[in-house]
């Protein structure tokens, strides 16, 4: 199995994405958000993002149980352990995390105890255990998703050289928007900035690593499915698929995305109303704040179109 991480920044549509491809014959796409971070990976960067969305980091000479603990794993661990507190509570995925675990180190046992193994071991064992799951037989990639993975794609690339990572970039301003719902929403300025560095990273990405690091827009994924899935599976060397024209969760349409983002209807005209719901005085703090990638990524103008 070879390795696709979604990377987005915060309400830029990183979980539609990963809806839409979920039910591709060819993908194994995990669950919800693969919060794959471990605490370890205390660097320049640490106090910019939370740790479960950095690359995993683990100590010499790890035991493999303690390795899966150490998978921050929140949005599923928290459905396994305590499925009524969890928000994915009614979505009827079927799962032993003994089962789990088990397959988690018998895999380690098999393949060593190294990074790529660990982050290997994390996908096969959901995989493995996971009951219910519509296989199709020719699954070849698994797919996860973890918010600002981009700051990481160095790292990513060393573990995985056959892997890809997909970049999705929405406009800043109707990220920043459906960030305001939020119960502890990042600060305008701090939004603004952090979305800014994440573009600028995506970009030189897809420039050190042409053929396996992709760019997607969100405003052109909603406007056109069929052509950007399209262009991009064909990039990494897969089929389109029907099955990836809407949303669904183990290859069941789901009518919003919701719970699993804060999108929850993927359309122009409501990317469009969000945006103007903020504020003229946020509008223009948003363009101040984000304006060079702004024009980079040809959103200028965006909020004057019909």
């Amino acid at each position: 199995m070879k390795l696709i991480m979604i990377s987005a920044m915060y309400e830029n549509g990183g979980n539609t994405l990963h809806r839409f491809l979920d039910g591709h014959e060819n993908l194994a796409v995990f669950p919800f958000e693969s919060q794959l971070g471990t605490g370890f990976a205390n660097d320049f960067l640490s106090s910019l993002v939370p740790i479960r969305y950095r690359w995993p980091e683990f100590p010499t000479g790890v035991a493999a149980e303690d390795a899966y603990e150490m998978f921050w794993d929140e949005e599923l661990k928290t459905l396994l352990r305590v499925p009524d507190r969890s928000k994915f509570r009614t979505c009827g995925l079927a799962m032993s995390e003994a089962n789990r675990k088990a397959a988690f180190v018998d895999y380690c046992t098999r393949h060593g105890l190294s990074r790529r193994s660990l982050v290997a071991a994390y996908f096969h064992a959901t995989f493995a255990a996971w009951e219910n799951f519509g296989r199709s037989g020719q699954e070849s990639h698994w797919v996860g998703y973890n918010p600002v993975q981009v700051l990481d794609a160095d790292k990513i690339f060393a573990d995985f050289s056959d892997g890809h990572v997909i970049h999705i970039v929405r406009n800043p301003w109707s990220g920043y928007a459906d960030t305001k719902k939020r119960p502890f929403p990042l600060p305008l300025h701090r939004y603004a900035w952090t979305w800014s560095l994440c573009q600028q990273l995506a970009l030189t990405s897809r420039a050190k690593y042409p053929g396996r690091f992709h760019l997607v827009m969100f405003e052109e994924l909603i406007a056109d499915p069929k052509a950007v899935l399209s262009r991009l599976l064909g990039n990494i060397g897969l089929p389109m698929s029907e099955q990836c024209l809407f949303p669904s969760f183990n290859g069941a349409a789901l009518t919003e995305v919701y719970p699993w983002g804060t999108i929850r209807s993927p359309t122009s005209t409501s990317n469009l109303t969000m945006a103007r719901s903020l504020s003229h005085q946020e509008q223009r703090a948003v363009s101040d704040d984000a304006n060079f990638m702004i024009d980079a990524l040809g959103y200028t103008g965006f909020l004057e179109r019909v």
